[in-house]
């Protein structure tokens, strides 16, 4: 098999293109725009990441928000109840395509009969209690299960059964029928999926195959250990893959790169001779947990952008921030901003804005930020934004001024 060397600084840009129009984060309106362009996004990046810090917009909104222009974060619920999107588990907390349900089987059917362990010693006895409740009086929210002081018939302490109830979510008896912010409600599996659904347990080679096609379509160019990202503790997996990766590269479906650094990476044969999209100098606001960066390592390859997330830090190992959102311009990584949304003021306070030694055009990445901001006041509810510092120390004015007209 043949191994194409990147050198050159255009054929790199190229990669960075691929990558970055894969993700819907070159072109304006990629998947359309509102509810019927979230279900279009999803469907093709494959999971959207749950999670709860809450400094900005909660991260599985701000990546719609980032690639779908009209969305809300009702929608991310409204996908949820009308059948178009489930929860489980990707390499985190996920939202994932309804029609990717029967490729969480493998791991549900892992769970329940033992082969891996969510809690070691779930508590069956409760498990049933909650099950039987829920298939005879219909959808449980999580908030109805806490103890009152009079110990009811009916009622549980919250703690064994909130654990309860995600081993029988983790199991796949239960799902996630609808949320209120982080209230779960949940319901039997048979009455959520959409009857039009395959339910069937997948075959390791189909599983495989999905994964494959999977990565190559959200991410266009992709290494061996990233094809296997979610799935890491499944060891028959990985082995599958890269059987199937050598089938297809012999078949020439598939062709793999070396860049720089020596990392290889495989995608589809003549992606790199594809038309890609125009650039423009459009400015984005990232969420931490983007599809697009989750891989840090892929990430300092590709774009030579070393990113880590510091709220998981101790505050005096910071170097950027608590939590710091990427900056990407044009097709480049230009840096990141910490920052925290007072809602019941409406002041969006940027605490730290760091542009990385770059090569660009200072009023022109001024007057894309400033774009970028005001949608993502809107999007954060905030109608102001205040800057307390940025590198390099001599943009601040500059800065300070052009965000004025924000509001």
């Amino acid at each position: 098999m043949t191994t194409i060397e990147i050198k050159s600084s255009q054929a790199s840009a190229r990669l960075r293109r691929h990558a970055l129009a894969a993700q819907g984060l070159l072109q304006v309106k990629p998947y359309g725009s509102g509810l019927s362009g979230a279900r279009k996004a999803i469907n093709h990046i494959g999971y959207v990441q749950i999670d709860t810090i809450s400094v900005v917009e909660r991260a599985h909104h701000h990546v719609f928000h980032s690639r779908v222009p009209g969305f809300k974060p009702s929608m991310t619920n409204q996908m949820l109840i009308d059948g178009d999107i489930f929860e489980y588990w990707a390499h985190a907390a996920a939202f994932l395509p309804i029609s990717d349900f029967r490729f969480s089987l493998p791991y549900k059917h892992a769970i329940k009969n033992g082969q891996t362990h969510w809690y070691k010693e779930p508590d069956k006895k409760l498990m049933s209690e909650l099950l039987g409740r829920i298939r005879s009086d219909g959808p449980l929210r999580s908030r109805d299960v806490k103890t009152n002081t009079t110990k009811r018939a009916g009622w549980w302490d919250w703690k064994p059964a909130k654990k309860a109830l995600e081993q029988l979510y983790m199991e796949g008896d239960l799902m996630v029928s609808s949320r209120e912010g982080f209230q779960k409600t949940y319901d039997l599996t048979e009455r959520v999926v959409p009857s039009h659904i395959n339910t069937q347990m997948p075959s390791m080679e189909e599983f495989a195959s999905h994964i494959l096609d999977r990565q190559l379509q959200c991410h266009g160019l992709i290494s061996l250990k990233g094809l296997t990202y979610h799935q890491r503790r499944n060891k028959e997996l990985q082995k599958t893959v890269n059987e199937l990766v050598k089938e297809r590269l012999a078949q020439r479906t598939l062709e793999q790169i070396k860049v720089a650094n020596g990392e290889v990476f495989l995608l589809k044969n003549g992606v790199l001779e594809e038309r890609l999209p125009r650039l423009n100098n459009r400015l984005l606001i990232l969420s931490p947990f983007d599809n697009s960066v989750i891989q840090r390592a892929r990430l300092k390859t590709l774009f030579q952008y070393d990113y880590q997330l510091e709220c998981y830090l101790p505050a005096a190992k910071r170097i950027y921030g608590y939590f710091c959102l990427p900056l990407l311009y044009r097709d480049r990584f230009i840096g990141r901003m910490d920052c925290k949304a007072h809602r019941k003021t409406g002041q969006l306070e940027i605490k730290s804005l760091h542009f990385d030694q770059h090569n660009f055009e200072e009023d022109s990445v001024i007057a894309e930020f400033v774009k970028a901001i005001k949608k993502f006041c809107h999007f954060q509810q905030c109608t102001s934004v205040v800057l307390t510092k940025s590198h390099p120390k001599h943009l601040t004015g500059n800065l300070r001024r052009a965000l004025k007209a924000v509001g």
